[in-house]
């Protein structure tokens, strides 16, 4: 879709832009930026992740900058210098930073377009609620003429509905990618005890030792320890947390940017701010407390579009810690029911990936055939009956029960509400009498998960029937049911390739896969150039560029400027070096 949003901003109209992490959202205000007169405004939550686009925009020959608290008042007065001549095409602000700029600098800018990112930030309702963001109303009324588009990850239908209110957009266009992630296998292991955790990350990682990994937990001992054990078995990992100096927590994040260390162990707080595209996996320590959340933290593995996997250790004790941070927060309802929806993920037999789109308001009619559920499918049992008598029984109340009334009603409940409606003359009272309450709740649960029903929270949490499930209840759609029943769900671990790292390549090091041998080779070249250049070695290549290389061996300038990832500038600073490698392991003469 970033052809039509594009479009869209080029218009100066309005947008709300929902792509999953990886998913290409940048882009999206980079190029119209480059492309309109003026500068644009990008208001960014964190300066790591404002340092790292600015870094990647000028590596490919855009002019960019940021201004934030890092920078000193001489380097300040530069930038906004640079800006006022029109020589700044991006131009990075904090949110707290456009409130306080909006009377001065900004009033002098010629101003092309407002994008905020992280815009889920913005709304009540958002999983990462932050006051500032609230402030930006003002932007619409300042600058009504300027195109603004909100961008951001995470967003469920109640947060949309809340960013774009909160924001005032102009009758916005709203794009929603997909928001699958076909490269990610998900699976949840069930596991409480530390040693039982331990064992089991060693065990996944044995044979990644030299692939980028983060362990998320809760609490930031657990950070120090996960860490004090990895190393301990020769692992190059570190802990990060908000308790660290300043300066440890941006070594840390520096080291992990650039590859000198391979797993970082950290709380929540990690990640939003990088823009590494070559991390494999994701280990989650903890139970987070919303699909929100999960959903973003996994999305940070695989963001190259190659092979990653998301690990999610679930236990009982997590969900009392959780609900007691729910019932302490000051929006108790929505948090613990947030909460009770990650608990349904995470216990569920039917597969993950359909629950994860299905939350977001994604149709999606099939099994991924990616997740652990998929790989060890559970017993099935053709449920398309039961779905429609639960789909009938919700239409005809005309959409206006939860839960338990729907499980009353089709279970012929004598209960005053029930009768008091009239629901007790229903042609589907009693239609599911001969199931359990429990085993109602299930199915109803998994109707949710399957996306044939949805909550709507804005009029008292009743069931609405969807689109997916009008084709159950009017067309016939089949439908596969999980049999209820408690199981610990046991994961496929898959083998994947192990690499060798070397950390002064000065030769090529060869093995008997010839492929193989070229990309431990590229990789290697990367490296010098980052530590050269002072970059992460993602910014000079991605993974997914190294491998185009393998798959097309490029012996010419010309077929470089061929492979995914290489621009003209990056042909021109590196393209000759690169070239002349994969020359010498194919045993051609050097490129003249």
């Amino acid at each position: 879709m970033q052809a039509e949003i594009i479009q869209n901003i080029v218009n100066k109209k309005d947008s709300l832009v929902l792509m999953p992490t990886g998913g290409g959202k940048s882009i999206c205000y980079q190029l119209p930026a480059i492309c309109m007169k003026g500068t644009a405004i990008v208001i960014s939550p964190l300066i790591a992740l404002m340092k790292d686009q600015v870094d990647a925009l000028v590596s490919n020959g855009i002019p960019a900058a940021a201004i934030n608290s890092t920078l000193s008042y001489d380097t300040q007065m530069q930038v906004e210098q640079l800006c006022l001549q029109g020589k700044i095409k991006l131009l990075y602000l904090s949110p707290e930073r456009v409130v306080s700029e909006a009377d001065r600098l900004m009033q002098s800018l010629d101003i092309s377009l407002i994008a905020i990112d992280e815009a889920h930030c913005i709304s009540h309702w958002g999983h990462d609620f932050r006051p500032e963001y609230t402030q930006l109303a003002f932007l619409k009324e300042r600058f009504p003429n300027v195109p603004l588009i909100a961008l951001t990850a995470t967003a469920d239908k109640r947060t949309r509905e809340d960013i774009m209110e909160q924001l005032k957009l102009d009758h916005p266009n709203i794009f929603i990618s997909s928001f699958d992630r076909p490269n990610l296998f998900i699976s949840v292991k069930k596991l409480s005890g530390k040693k039982e955790k331990m064992q089991a990350i060693f065990h996944f990682i044995k044979d990644r030792l030299t692939e980028s990994g983060i362990i998320y937990c809760m609490k930031r001992d657990d950070t120090e320890t996960v860490a004090r054990e990895l190393m301990m078995k020769g692992v190059k990992a570190a802990a990060y947390h908000a308790g660290l100096a300043s300066e440890e927590r941006e070594k840390v994040q520096n080291d992990f940017i650039n590859d000198r260390i391979d797993i970082i162990c950290a709380t929540v707080a990690f990640g939003m701010g990088i823009d590494k595209s070559n991390v494999r996996w994701i280990i989650h320590y903890n139970m987070p407390k919303s699909i929100e959340n999960y959903y973003q933290e996994i999305g940070r593995a695989g963001r190259d579009g190659m092979p990653g996997n998301a690990l999610l250790f679930y236990s009982p004790a997590d969900m009392i810690v959780l609900r007691h941070f729910a019932e302490e927060s000051g929006q108790m309802e929505m948090n613990i029911d947030k909460l009770e929806q990650m608990q349904r993920f995470c216990e569920a037999n039917i597969c993950r990936r359909r629950i994860l789109l299905s939350y977001f308001g994604e149709a999606y009619d099939h099994d991924c055939g990616n997740c652990d559920v998929c790989r060890n499918p559970k017993q099935t049992f053709d449920g398309t009956i039961i779905v429609q008598k639960a789909l009938s029984a919700i239409t005809r109340t005309g959409e206006h029960v939860g839960m338990l009334i729907l499980i009353g009603i089709l279970r012929a409940s004598a209960q005053k509400e029930i009768i008091a409606r009239g629901y007790d003359r229903l042609k589907t009272y009693g239609a599911g009498r001969d199931f359990s309450q429990s085993q109602w709740r299930d199915y109803i649960e998994q109707m949710l998960q399957l996306g044939f029903i949805e909550v709507d929270y804005n009029a008292a949490g009743v069931l609405r029937v969807t689109d997916l499930g009008r084709k159950v209840l009017f067309e016939n759609m089949k439908v596969e049911l999980a049999k209820p029943f408690e199981r610990e769900i046991k994961p496929k671990v898959e083998k994947e390739k192990k690499h060798t790292f070397r950390a002064s390549p000065i030769k090529p090091v060869f093995y008997e896969d010839t492929d193989r041998t070229m990309f431990e080779s590229l990789r290697q070249l990367r490296m010098q150039i980052a530590q050269k250049e002072n970059i992460p070695p993602y910014i000079v290549f991605t993974d997914d560029s190294l491998n185009d290389m393998v798959d097309k061996k490029p012996l010419t300038m010309e077929a470089f400027s061929e492979i995914r990832g290489v621009g003209q500038i990056k042909q021109r600073r590196f393209g000759k070096v690169f070239v002349s490698l994969i020359r010498y392991l194919m045993d051609l003469p050097p490129l003249k």
